[in-house]
């Protein structure tokens, strides 16, 4: 209807500048005169006709802009919904990598408000927003450590992200990140219920990816690898010195953030080690020492499941990261070389997540079963230097090597006469694969490591008893051919 007027309008205009000129130059030349000062004045009409028509061709042009432009406005205002219908969630960010990568510049400081809502990011024909510089380090110095939650379509990772709400001391020093991969809108929507107690980025690559064909039964693990490396590349180009990763099938103990917080330091501190993890693999209740929730190991098998790494560790692997399998790779000696990791007595996570590409693998005889710590320890007050290599070696070693052999019959028969820890002694794949068998422990090996060992010694409680499954006190080394 508004289009019409305009047409309307402007054929009106541009009729009455022809008749205008149409009679001017009839008036002119209707009685023609050979005098020159009638020809003169003739002229003089034709040329100011000219200059009118002119002008109300540009007022014309002017007039239908104007009559547009109040036509266009008035549409926009009739089709914007009203602000009160406009239901956002508040804090949320669904980051592209975009606005993630480049933004930010360590030792910055952020605010978790005011995040710019979804649906304003992203879109290719604006200019990005603003985004507020991000917090790497409280105002002691202390930094601040992330915890990356690696999520795809579990509705189920209300239970992890309940657990790392309900016990984070500080949301400033441990922002909690949901990596998303998958896309899953019900699982999307279950974080996004979290509004600003968590900050939702999504992976942006959700191609397939094109598998040898034996391995085309696993390509869930090469997805799983894409995720990681996108997510953690994403989250330490934020600026951060350290990061906790968590997959979203986690629970995590009271004093999950107290120990990253109190171990932090050792990274820094001793390059022997790599990684602080939350996760005993013979964590079974009836294999840990429920009296000493402080203890903490070294081991030189990467455990996972809720880890710590550095910005300085993830620009060594980052740039050969793998396309599947990261976890087996990560364990491989090119990787490791040599390094370590701290691990607990009892575990800080435990796991709920039965299904999943591994489909179960471990978890009914296992995984289930691992226990998860119910005490609060205060590990930043603590003296952790013990956990340095070289007063770790010294002390561990010699301890071991000191306390007297037993078999691993005696052990389960409880026919040990002596108190005190004991060791039981392996020399061959098979024996050892045997005795853990018997015994219930995890008996595979990664590179060669057995699960939680270090030099080879697996430590585990048993019947009120400390007990170290071991090598023989000239131990040589990992033997590739075991795994």
């Amino acid at each position: 209807m508004r289009s019409r007027k305009i047409l309307i309008i402007a054929g009106f205009l541009t009729t009455w500048t022809f008749i205008t000129y149409y009679f001017l130059i009839r008036n002119s030349t209707m009685y023609p005169s050979r005098d020159r000062l009638l020809l003169k004045k003739i002229n003089k009409l034709e040329r100011e006709s000219h200059a009118e028509n002119k002008e109300n061709s540009r007022l014309v042009g002017q007039l239908i802009g104007i009559i547009k432009e109040k036509i266009i406005a008035n549409d926009v205002e009739e089709s914007l919904p009203s602000k009160q219908t406009k239901d956002r969630p508040i804090g949320i960010v669904a980051l592209s990598p975009d606005h993630l990568l480049g933004l930010q510049e360590p030792g910055q400081v952020n605010s978790h408000e005011d995040n710019p809502p979804e649906d304003e990011i992203g879109d290719s024909g604006k200019d990005p927003p603003i985004v507020k510089p991000i917090m790497t380090h409280m105002p002691n110095g202390d930094p601040v450590i992330p915890i990356l939650v690696i999520a795809c379509n579990r509705v189920s990772i209300r239970k992890c992200l309940d657990n790392l709400v309900q016990y984070r001391p500080n949301a400033d020093q441990f922002p909690i990140i949901v990596s998303q991969d998958c896309g899953d809108q019900q699982t999307k929507k279950a974080i996004l219920s979290y509004e600003s107690q968590v900050t939702l980025i999504e992976q942006p690559d959700l191609s397939d990816i094109l598998t040898p064909p034996r391995e085309k039964k696993f390509k869930g693990y090469y997805k799983i690898a894409r995720h990681y490396g996108w997510a953690l590349n994403t989250t330490f180009q934020k600026g951060y010195e350290y990061v906790v990763i968590v997959e979203d099938d986690l629970n995590v103990a009271p004093d999950f953030y107290e120990y990253f917080l109190g171990t932090h330091t050792l990274l820094k501190q001793d390059p022997s080690l790599w990684c602080v993890s939350a996760w005993n693999d013979n964590g079974k209740d009836k294999f840990v020492d429920n009296s000493k929730p402080e203890v903490l190991y070294r081991t030189d098998f990467f455990p996972g499941l809720g880890w710590m790494l550095t910005r300085n560790l993830w620009q060594e692997l980052s740039v050969k990261w793998p396309k599947s399998f990261w976890d087996d790779w990560i364990r491989h000696p090119e990787q490791r070389k040599e390094r370590a990791c701290i691990r607990p007595e009892i575990s800080r996570t435990r796991t709920f997540g039965k299904i999943g590409v591994s489909n179960g693998l471990f978890f009914d005889k296992y995984l289930k079963y691992i226990k998860l710590s119910e005490h609060f320890v205060n590990f930043s007050k603590m003296n952790l230097s013990y956990l340095l290599r070289e007063n770790y070696d010294r002390t561990f070693l010699n301890d071991v090597y000191s306390y007297p052999i037993v078999t691993y019959e005696e052990l389960r028969r409880n026919l040990i006469k002596t108190d005190g820890p004991v060791r039981i002694q392996y020399t061959t794949r098979e024996q050892y694969k045997h005795i853990t068998s018997i015994l219930g422990l995890m008996g595979d090996f990664k590179s060669g490591v057995p699960r939680t060992a270090y030099h080879g010694i697996v430590s585990f409680f048993f019947q009120k008893r400390r007990v170290y499954l071991a090598p023989n006190a000239n131990w040589k080394g990992y033997d590739l051919s075991w795994s």
